[in-house]
């Protein structure tokens, strides 16, 4: 049985399997091409985990120079730097415009929507991708093949029980595997992997971690942002990475978008060490010499407490941090003090489970794909989006990594099926 309408037998058909960014955009491309495009997604409505992303302020880009853009791709700038340079910030920014949404650039460099909303943007451009003659399928959760890969026989678990699904090319833009209730659960991985495919573990990213605060610390302050500090870390080959910015104490340990934006290097720590050291500067701005006179001038009768609030500004959760880290023998000496205000090491244990993490590292191995992001080992079956083997920081990078990617691999499905009879 199809659920992919089949009243054209000359057409023919694309299943695009996912309905976050990427496989939208992928629909968007190949529409209009004489082609069936069909959408199946396992949720009831698509587009789930961005309307959530966009919650408190839909980050849709960033403004920065494209050198600095493309260095947020870490490891995989490479694979990433070919897709943006075909659709970047600046071309997904005017592909918005086209959809009758303004935007603007933040104080931060992010890019917004002007209403700052995510659904008004995905309203006009499912009322778009429906003109243009693309039909959805919801609740269809993807089975795997029916048969070889090669015969384009897709199965899907439906309200109405599974349903076999032909397609002349395939597109899969399955997410990853953070934020199951969304959708992205990474139940793919398996069934890519028994068809040979390289897929590397998912792995938490933009996440927080685990740190064994005290009962008093985690009590006191949990809840509480730790505002304008600079984080560095030591990734495996000895580079330090800093960050200027922003987290938060949790019950468990630290998140937010300071600790997102190193959460790579800090991941691998662990897994290379058994623990990553993120090493803090509570008073950015200040060197370590005013700082250690400031300290070490006579405080008189006044508290260690008031005496660090007035001569450096250290208080509130700055200062719990200080007693919670720094030993008793640190705080009897200024200069060690001093120094630990400088640069306060902070050990982390574990990242938090992957389900909580706001998005994932691994996924299908750049290697496995083609420059059209087909896989290799099975022609007509195409993948892009957050499945890829990729991460980047929040801030818009992960947004436009799957657009850019979506679009790629549309194209590259597009010129397949054009070279077919």
């Amino acid at each position: 049985m199809s659920s992919m309408n089949e009243d054209n037998h000359s057409m023919k058909r694309v299943a695009i399997i996912g309905g976050g960014p990427a496989g939208l955009m992928a629909a968007e491309v190949l529409s209009g091409h004489g082609l069936q495009v069909a959408v199946f997604d396992a949720m009831p409505s698509v587009g789930r985990k961005f309307l959530l992303a966009g919650k408190g302020g839909m980050n849709i880009t960033h403004s920065e120079p494209i050198d600095a853009f493309l260095g947020r791709y870490g490891a995989r700038r490479e694979q990433i730097a070919p897709l943006l340079d075909a659709f970047g910030p600046h071309a997904l920014r005017e592909w918005i415009h086209g959809l009758g949404i303004e935007t603007f650039v933040g104080t931060s460099g992010r890019v917004f929507p002007t209403d700052m909303k995510a659904a008004p943007l995905l309203r006009a451009w499912l009322h778009r991708l429906r003109e243009a003659g693309v039909r959805f399928h919801m609740r269809h959760r993807w089975q795997g093949w029916e048969g070889k890969p090669a015969d384009g026989k897709l199965r899907f678990a439906t309200p109405s029980g599974e349903q076999v699904v032909h397609a002349d090319a395939v597109l899969l833009a399955l997410g990853g595997g953070s934020w199951a209730r969304l959708g992205s659960d990474g139940a793919w991985v398996p069934l890519l992997a028994a068809q040979g495919i390289a897929v590397r573990p998912l792995q938490p990213a933009n996440c927080g971690f685990d740190v064994p605060w005290s009962e008093h610390f985690r009590t006191r302050f949990a809840g509480e942002p730790v505002k304008s500090v600079v984080a560095s870390v030591v990734d495996a080959q000895g580079q330090t990475h800093t960050r200027q910015g922003e987290f938060v104490i949790s019950a468990s340990g630290i998140e937010g978008g300071l600790v997102y934006a190193l959460s790579a290097h800090l991941r691998e720590a662990i897994a290379l060490h058994g623990e990553a050291t993120l090493t803090l500067d509570l008073a950015p701005g200040k060197d370590l010499q005013r700082v250690t006179d400031e300290v070490a001038h006579p405080r008189g009768s006044r508290s260690m407490a008031s005496h660090l609030q007035s001569r450096v500004g250290i208080h509130g959760v700055k200062a719990g941090l200080l007693r919670e880290l720094a030993s008793k023998e640190t705080y009897a000496d200024p200069r060690r003090l001093a120094q630990a205000i400088k640069a306060l090491p902070l050990k982390l244990v574990a990242p938090r489970p992957i389900d909580e993490a706001i998005s994932s590292a691994g996924g299908v191995a750049f290697e496995a794909l083609d420059a059209h992001l087909m896989l290799r080992d099975v022609p007509g079956v195409f993948c892009a989006g957050e499945m890829l083997d990729w991460e980047a920081p929040t801030g818009g990078y992960l947004l436009t990594g799957c657009f850019a990617s979506g679009r790629a691999a549309g194209l590259g499905a597009l010129a397949w099926l054009a070279g077919r009879p």
